[in-house]
């Protein structure tokens, strides 16, 4: 029962955060005007609220940074060094996989120069390093520290992992005009955000970035490493996601579409029956060097 309760108070968080945000985003649209529409910066500030909400959570569960993932800045940037090798080698094989099923196709429209390439491969190298940064001390970091405290490490894993995946589907689709939105509207597309994360359309894309937070959370505690191989690691993945979508398109005439999700192109069931084998194929090797 008690562990119901730990892994139920994330969710609390999520809900006092995305409550505070709605506030916050309904005053600042009051005075601003009709520049963004109120789910895009109740969105925004929820993240940085949750992002915000680190250091208190850090001071109640009296954690220090060591224990967050935070190391000397030597063996962090090292680590991120080695993630970014890490990620880019356990993701390979499903773009190459995808290539050749002629799932991903090259996009004909796009006119790449050396300049252009390197420019978006610099660009999107920065925006999923950004990502990484501010995903993985909330996730890997205050969330996984602060549940492996209170259950066993493998249900710490498991539930943070949950709470990854989920939030990639806490969206509202729903679009209220400058003129018509209220508080209350803000509470109905939290609503409408949460029961969205549970759609059976995202099913497929849930699982697989719910294999994903698992071989984060696998490579950060119980391999021991820091915040930084999972956020290099972290980064590698976004990278190459994005990447992929400049470069190709996705073939809708494909015998093996049902590899990949609407979601993004790539997330799928390839990715969660790769990442399955990845851990299994590791979990397998140990037990072998253990027996000999």
């Amino acid at each position: 029962m008690k562990y119901l309760l730990y892994s139920l108070m994330p969710l609390g968080i999520l809900l006092a955060t995305a409550s505070l945000a709605i506030v916050f985003s309904y005053g600042v649209l009051l005075v601003l005007g009709d520049v963004l529409l109120l789910s895009k910066l109740t969105n925004k500030v929820t993240q940085v609220f949750l992002i915000i909400s680190i250091f208190p959570i850090k001071h109640y569960l009296n954690l220090s940074w060591s224990e967050l993932g935070f190391v000397r800045a030597k063996t962090f940037f090292s680590q991120i060094t080695m993630g970014l090798g890490l990620g880019f080698m356990t993701l390979l094989p499903v773009f190459l996989i995808l290539f050749a099923l002629e799932v991903n196709v090259f996009d004909p429209d796009r006119i790449w120069t050396l300049g252009s390439l390197i420019q978006k491969t610099a660009i999107a190298l920065a925006l999923a390093l950004l990502i990484s940064l501010l995903e993985e001390p909330l996730f890997r970091g205050v969330l996984l520290s602060g549940l492996n405290i209170k259950m066993p490490v493998m249900a710490a894993i498991l539930i943070s992992s949950t709470y990854y995946a989920s939030l990639h589907f806490l969206k509202s689709h729903t679009v209220v005009g400058y003129q018509d939105m209220s508080i209350p509207d803000g509470f109905m597309l939290l609503g409408e955000a949460l029961l969205n994360v549970i759609n059976p359309e995202n099913f497929q894309a849930f699982l697989a970035l719910l294999m994903v937070g698992l071989f984060l959370g696998f490579v950060r505690v119980v391999l021991g490493y820091s915040l930084g191989m999972v956020i290099g690691c972290h980064t590698a993945w976004v990278w190459q996601i994005k990447m992929s979508k400049s470069l190709f398109n996705v073939n809708p005439d494909s015998d093996y579409l049902y590899l990949v999700s609407s979601y993004d192109g790539v997330i799928g069931p390839l990715v969660t029956g790769w990442m399955a084998l990845v851990m299994s194929g590791y979990w397998l090797y140990t037990r072998y060097h253990k027996a000999h």
